[in-house]
């Protein structure tokens, strides 16, 4: 069995990855904020993402004390659609509100590597591998 294929790690690793493609969008409207006419964009929301990605394992609502999950389309960066912030040359970058999203996107990087790390810890120490 290979630990890395499990519900958690593959789960971690695939917020991972959708976490990395998120940066590289969000870079990329910084890297932006001066061309005019620069339509700033963004990944749909990562479960929104999951569920298009693997719609027999979506997330179902199996209690009615459980939240209910939303369905979703495919996981490409896209214009944002409501650009209030619009310059005088039509650039829509906001750099606030991009270092927001930046800054959220490390916060979950971080806490997405901790959990992945945490659970290969655990298959080691089940293993006799405490090293």
């Amino acid at each position: 069995m290979d630990p890395t294929r499990t519900g958690p790690v593959a789960l971690a690793e695939t917020r991972l990855r959708w976490l990395d493609a998120r940066q590289r969008v969000l870079a990329q409207n910084v890297a932006n904020a001066d061309t005019p006419g620069y339509r700033p964009s963004d990944l749909q929301p990562f479960a929104q993402s999951l569920v298009a990605a693997a719609p027999a394992a979506a997330l179902r609502q199996t209690s009615p004390q459980h939240l209910a999950g939303n369905g979703g389309a495919d996981p490409r960066a896209r214009p944002e659609r409501r650009l209030a912030d619009r310059s005088m040359d039509g650039n829509g970058v906001a750099l606030d509100r991009e270092a927001m999203r930046i800054a959220d996107t490390e916060t979950a990087h971080a806490l997405a590597i901790g959990l992945h790390r945490r659970y290969l810890a655990m298959f080691r120490t089940a293993l006799g591998r405490n090293s």
